[in-house]
């Protein structure tokens, strides 16, 4: 019975746990219930004590106010002394009774409360009483003598001492009795030690038999396990533990993985085996037979079938290769279709089928003895490619246990490989033979037909030789296609690149144009007040120095501009407005612009428009405009002598090619011809790209950067036409723009879903102009506040506008100007710049909108950085208006009177 009980090592290491704490749980109660009762005792002592020390000053106490209450109604004659004194003396009597309770068996305390009792009452007949009496008779005489002997004070002295004596002699008893309970606690003390050495003694010897018992049959199942390695798998033998524990369940882990290793290593050399019986062999008949031979052996089956896969003009079927142990070679039918029998089924299904319920009238296996009926049959199908090439059936007398199946399924994972490697053999073998035979057919019809042979040769060499180009030419083909593919990756590459670069480049530009305008916009102010002052403090050559001072600032403004203008077009990102524009009034305002200029150089100017030209023409006038400024400039600019000429024409209809029409049937035709220093023809290309000029000379000549001519072209290029040129040099040079009239646009573009700043080239007024009444009346007396970080635009603009009679107030940040807002509301109008350290404008409209809820204080933004979507940004942030810097200073003034008026009105 106890063999049959399991006790691991945890529940053997648990009792012993057990074991050692019952004991400890019992030593704990019996000296708990020492402690207990000691701690009981030695409560009982310290509240004893403490109750006859409080019982005995309190009765002191009461004493003490019957003296004193007496004594207060002796001096004052209150009766209301009286009643403390009578109901102290109550008091006293009834804690002495409870203290001669207290001191029950205990004669002598009870004899030294008797003492104290007779003296208090002798105080009470003798000093106490009869006072009162007096006081209430008002014989004061009787008094002054009891007071004169106060045998009252000797009896109140008397009481105190002897309470005195009482708390001594009840301390020395507890001290006593507090000196026994030591004594026993020390036997407590004693007694836990005794426990604990006797606990940890069994608590030794019980880990001890527990830890032998472990450590002898892990030794056991150690040494087991070493003869077991030792001998090389030679030996079969098995752990064996007599003990019911977790070694025990090791020993028989142990020997499950000895028999699972023991069957792996059977699988694996009867896998070798059948593998090694089977390889070099090439045909298929030999392979089936040798298979079905060497699997029927390994699994113990007496009949065997091998069916390899046939198809037939897209018929396929299985047809049988080989037989087992059947003498009249008819072990099953000779060939099955997907589907048929069981064994199509298996096929169909790719599955493996094992059946044990053998019908009766199934195939008797024969022996010397006679015929006995199979167990079990055993189906497999063998896959390649997820396609089965055949199938084997087995049956046996026994059945087939798992290990045989096991080796079965793993030897059919790679022969159907080999099957396949065969099948393709015996097809190549067979191929060859029909080659060979027809080769011989061949070489009879050649001995009968040789002059077609050779002259078939010849145009087999001559195919051969073609073929071989053809080879090479593909080949090539191939290359240059991987290289052509190689060439648009490496585009792509370049174009992303590129497209970033636009952007580094347009933001650089960007930026840069901040950093020119705002010491231009200084400049041009300031120089424009010089020559404008009516104060007439600077002499003509000063003031013709501030004029040169500011027209150089307006010339290198257009230098910005244009490099602005370029950076866009080469982004993609410049604005094109297609809308009607009035053609006749063309020649009229470029006469008026271009006749001083050709006047002052003793040139002709001659402009020609003919008369079938459309008065209604379609296209971005402000960009048609300017290229016809920049080729006229050019024009002007390299002619030193003779004449300019522009002529504007309409093409015809016969004059526009498939292409043109599709896009515009109106298209005009603008020449602009001059007799100056001409183009070389090696040069026509290169003065239509950025910063180029014809040569150095030109350059140090007549100056400028190059880009007129650049962004001439693509400024054409997106209002859908082009400029050609015809020139020699030394004769002269003809420009001929040809642009379409396009109502809708050009589509594709999409330019009307973009909305940038256009920038505007405008010319400056260098004349004299005088302030009028009607201006001086709007700004006398406004509050204007300038926010800016710049001192050099504070400067120019606090100069202009108190000249116009403003009070003008300066913040150089956004947090100075919300500072300002705050403490002065008179403020008419605020002039913001963007760009400014610790918060920049648009956050500090946002501010002045949202939260401190000004929404119809005029604010005016002031930004060198005019790119894409910067208008609409600062309109979006609260900017009533917007100006570009380098400021025009008629410009600013003409929006300061709008939003000056319309805030009074």
């Amino acid at each position: 019975m106890f063999n049959k009980l399991k006790i691991g090592i945890r529940r053997k290491i648990t009792l012993g746990y057990i074991v050692i704490i019952l004991c400890l749980l019992a030593s704990v109660l019996i000296l708990n219930n020492q402690i207990i009762s000691l701690q009981k005792e030695r409560n009982y002592i310290i509240k004893n004590n403490s109750h006859i020390h409080a019982v005995t000053n309190c009765i002191e106490k009461y004493i003490l106010d019957m003296e004193s209450s007496q004594r207060g109604f002796v001096i004052t004659g209150e009766p209301s002394y009286l009643e403390t004194y009578y109901e102290a003396g109550e008091k006293w009597r009834s804690d002495f009774n409870e203290l001669y309770q207290l001191f029950e068996n205990k004669p002598t305390q009870q004899q030294k409360l008797n003492e104290i009792k007779a003296t208090i009452e002798h105080w009470i007949t003798t000093s106490g009483e009869p006072s009162i009496e007096f006081k209430k008779e008002n014989k004061a005489e009787a008094i002054w003598e009891l007071y004169k002997v106060d045998v009252g004070r000797k009896d109140m002295e008397t009481v105190r001492a002897q309470f005195e004596s009482l708390r001594s002699e009840v301390n020395a008893s507890m001290q006593a009795k507090v000196n026994d309970l030591d004594k026993r606690n020390s036997i407590v003390t004693h007694t836990l030690l005794g426990i604990l050495v006797f606990v940890s003694v069994v608590a030794i010897i019980i880990a001890n038999g527990i830890s032998r018992s472990i450590v002898k049959t892990l030794t056991q199942v150690t040494q087991t396990i070493q003869e077991i390695a030792a001998s090389k798998s030679s030996q079969k033998g098995r752990i064996h533990v007599r003990t019911n524990d977790e070694i025990n369940d090791l020993a028989v882990a142990t020997n499950e993985l000895l028999d699972i290793l023991e069957r792996r290593e059977w699988l694996q050399l009867n896998i070798a085996e059948i593998v090694t019986k089977y390889q070099g062999i090439c045909a298929i008949t030999k392979l089936a037979e040798t298979f079905l031979s060497e699997i029927a052996q390994k699994t113990q089956s007496s009949l065997g079938a091998f069916y390899v896969r046939e198809t037939t003009d897209n018929n396929i079927q299985f047809v049988k290769k080989a037989a087992f142990a059947d003498a009249r070679d008819d072990v099953g039918i000779e060939s099955f279709k997907l589907g048929q029998g069981l064994i199509g089924q298996c096929a169909l299904e790719k599955k493996i089928l094992i059946y044990n319920d053998i019908p009766e009238d199934f195939r008797l296996i024969g022996t010397s003895l006679g015929e006995v009926p199979p167990k079990s049959i055993f189906i497999v199908p063998i896959i390649f490619e997820n396609d089965v090439i055949a199938v084997v059936e087995l049956a046996t007398m026994t059945g087939f246990n798992e290990q045989q199946q096991r080796l079965v399924k793993q030897v059919i994972e790679t022969f159907g490989l080999t099957i396949n490697s065969v099948l393709g053999r015996m097809e190549i073998v067979r191929l060859l033979n029909e080659s060979r035979a027809m080769t011989e057919e061949l070489q009879k019809q050649s001995e009968e037909l040789q002059a077609q042979s050779e002259e078939l040769q010849m145009q087999t060499e001559e195919l051969t030789v073609i073929n071989e180009q053809l080879e090479e030419r593909t080949n090539e083909a191939e290359l240059k296609t991987r290289e052509l593919e190689q060439a648009k990756r490496e585009l792509e590459e370049s174009a992303e690149q590129l497209l970033l670069n636009s952007n580094y480049k347009s933001e650089f530009l960007a930026n840069m144009s901040h950093e020119l305008r705002t010491p231009l916009n200084s400049i041009l102010i300031l120089s424009e007040m010089l020559a404008e002052s009516s104060q007439s403090n600077l002499s003509d050559e000063e003031a013709e120095f501030a004029k040169v001072i500011h027209s150089s600032g307006e010339d290198l403004l257009a230098l910005i501009n244009d490099i602005l203008d370029l950076s866009k077009v080469e982004a993609g990102k410049l604005d094109i407005s297609f809308d009607e524009m009035n053609m006749s009034e063309v020649p009229v305002q470029i006469e008026q612009t271009f006749a001083p200029v050709a006047t002052k150089k003793n040139l002709q100017f001659h402009i020609s428009k003919e008369k079938n030209v459309t008065d209604i023409f379609f296209t971005d006038e402000k960009r048609f405009k300017q290229i016809l400024k920049n080729l006229l400039s050019n024009a002007f600019k390299f002619t030193e002598q003779g004449s300019v000429n522009l002529e504007i024409k309409q093409l015809g209809q016969e004059q526009l090619t498939n292409n043109m029409q599709d896009l515009s049937a109106d298209w005009l035709e603008i020449t602009v011809t001059d007799t100056g220093i001409g183009i070389p023809k090696d040069k026509h290309q290169l003065i239509f790209e950025s910063f180029q000029q014809a040569d150095g000379a030109t350059v140090r000549k007549y100056g400028g950067t190059g880009l007129g001519l650049s962004i001439c072209k693509e400024l054409a290029r997106l209002l859908g036409g082009w400029i050609s040129l015809q020139s020699d040099e030394g004769q002269g040079s003809t420009f001929t723009l040809t642009i379409p009239s396009l109502p809708n646009g050009i589509e594709e573009q999409k330019y009307l879903e973009l909305a940038i700043h256009e920038l505007e080239e405008e010319e400056q007024l260098s004349e004299v102009q005088e302030f009028s009444q009607h201006e001086v009346e709007v700004f006398q007396g406004k509050n204007i506040l300038i926010v800016d970080d710049d001192y050099r635009n504070i400067y120019a603009l606090k100069n202009a506008l108190e000249k116009r009679g403003m009070n003008i107030l300066v913040a150089k940040d956004g947090i100075e100007c919300l500072d300002i807002m705050q403490s002065n509301g008179g403020i008419d109008l605020i002039l913001m710049d963007i760009m400014m350290p610790n918060l920049d404008g648009y956050e500090t409209m946002s501010i002045i909108r949202k939260q401190l809820n000004i929404t119809d204080l005029p604010i005016i933004t002031l930004t060198a950085k005019a790119m894409k979507n910067d208008r609409d940004k600062s309109l979006e942030a609260g900017a009533s208006d917007y100006i570009s810097k380098p400021l025009n200073l008629d410009q600013l003034i003409s929006v300061l009177r709008v939003w000056l008026v319309s805030k009074g009105s």
